[in-house]
């Protein structure tokens, strides 16, 4: 820390004192409904007096407004050059983040700040406009989670250390991403004190997400059904048990996931007006948390205007559009779904999706509605045009793609498109559409234009070359 003092020394005076974070905030746990407020010092998912979901809540943010907006962007901007470990992942905006975990106790497995890329001149064609893509494929488990395993195991190293706990059982339901960021991150505690075991959907994991966990050294339970069958079994065992959730019920997981809208911003020079972000549904915490996240930055000041949030769903897991378009929200039993990630018929976190839109997003918040065969189409097209993207960020550019033609989102504005997770964790869909070997109930079938597969020539580079030259011919 003494080498990280004499190098603030030479940043700007009037962010020194700011570059090492010194708020440590007063954060509670805050239903969203009735308003109760209720201490840290314990694992809470819903509210004890009414059982509405909480959020986390810092009773001193305002004190961050004492800093200009201009200011926030150079402390955020000259932090990035410290090798401080605990600030390099999202933690790099611990004020807004969660003030309270000191920096000793923050776990950094390389999570966060993940690249966004400009879209090549065919694939904006095809779209109808040039966006970017925000690869969270890139993080240490390969998607988007680890922000917020980040923060909640973050703040499970903190309970131990300050609470004394002995034994800690880390425990989640999940379509593949979350048991695998939930089962790495908890697998670098203590193994005498912290255990891990996730809940999946026999036979709706992808064989790359399953060997995740299991790699990890996490308990891993298959049961009949699909995720939400899996969710209600830990929300049982949350409410009986002594056991920290780790799904984005538990608010602690949303305040991780909120860095992704503060890269984007600091990623685009703080510049969001005329800013659309286009973000897949599934348990609605990501959409929570990026709306969330952004709202943060503009209360600060430190960006000049809320971005419109396109929200896209799949028609075989759409109860957020439904309820968008009709005003009436009601759970639905899903269909299958190439996009695993985003089959959930009865998102957790929507009642927050709902709140956030009355109150600061009404014109802000838009859904769009894909079939099977755009979400695949959309994933397949991407990749053969230079990104890894996954079947959820297929579902992205797929739904971005219907908003352009609509005329929802406009040719002059700028667009970053999320892609939850990385391309090889849902390979097994790729083959399935070479092969034409989708059953029935996904709705998809194969067209020649994307189909892919190896060619078995003899070892000789004339008849090589002779191969090309004639597919090269059949492709003019």
């Amino acid at each position: 820390m003494k080498n990280e003092l004499e190098k603030t020394e030479k940043f700007p005076s009037r962010i020194q004192k700011h570059i090492i974070p010194e708020h440590e905030g007063d954060v509670v746990y805050e239903c969203i409904s009735c308003g109760e407020t209720f201490s840290i010092d314990q694992f809470l998912y819903t509210c004890p007096a009414c059982s509405s979901l909480l959020r986390l809540n810092d009773r001193d943010f305002k004190l961050l407004k004492k800093i200009p907006g201009p200011v926030w962007h150079e402390i955020f901007d000259y932090r990035k050059m410290l090798n401080t470990e605990a600030l390099k992942g999202v933690f790099l905006f611990k004020e807004l983040l969660f003030p309270t975990v000191p920096l000793q106790d923050i776990i950094y497995l390389g999570e966060g700040h993940t690249p966004v890329v400009r879209s090549n001149r065919d694939l904006s064609r095809y779209i109808g406009m040039e966006f970017f893509v925000k690869n969270d494929g890139l993080n240490p488990s390969a998607s988007f989670k680890d922000r917020g395993m980040a923060t909640a195991v973050s703040f499970i190293n903190f309970s131990i250390r300050t609470r004394g706990l002995k034994e800690v059982l880390g425990i989640c339901a999940s379509t593949g991403d979350t048991s695998a960021a939930a089962a790495l991150y908890l697998s670098y505690l203590d193994r005498n004190i912290v255990k891990s075991v996730v809940l999946l959907p026999q036979g709706k994991v992808t064989p790359q997400q399953l060997s995740q966990p299991l790699g990890s050294g996490a308990t891993v339970v298959e049961i009949p059904g699909v995720f939400d069958d899996c969710m209600r079994v830990v929300e049982e065992l949350a409410e009986r048990y002594q056991v920290c959730l780790l799904n984005s019920k538990n608010p602690v997981r949303i305040m991780g996931q909120k860095s992704y809208a503060y890269e984007i911003a600091q990623q685009l020079d703080y510049r969001t007006r005329d800013l659309v972000v286009v973000v897949p549904v599934g348990n609605a915490g990501n959409v929570t948390a990026v709306m969330e996240g952004f709202l943060d930055l503009y209360r600060l000041e430190i960006i000049p205007d809320l971005p419109f949030i396109l929200a896209v769903q799949s028609r075989h897991a759409n109860p957020v559009a439904v309820w968008r378009s009709t005003g009436q929200y009601s759970p639905m039993k899903v269909k299958p779904s190439v996009a695993q990630a985003a089959m959930i018929g009865d998102p957790v976190s929507f009642p927050k999706v709902r709140k956030l839109v009355d109150e600061h997003f009404n014109e802000l918040f838009m859904t769009v509605e894909v079939e099977e065969q755009e979400i695949i189409e959309g994933m397949l097209r991407a990749n053969s045009h230079g990104h890894v993207v996954c079947t959820q960020g297929g579902e992205s550019i797929a739904g971005l793609r219907k908003a352009v033609l609509q005329g929802i989102v406009k040719k002059n504005q700028t667009v970053v498109v999320d892609s939850t997770s990385h391309q090889l964790k849902f390979s097994n869909f790729q083959d399935m559409y070479f092969k034409n070997a989708y059953p029935e109930e996904y709705e998809i079938k194969s067209r020649e234009i994307y189909v892919n597969k190896p060619v078995q020539l003899e070892a000789c580079s004339e008849t090589i070359a002779g191969f090309l030259k004639l597919k090269e011919k059949q492709g003019a």
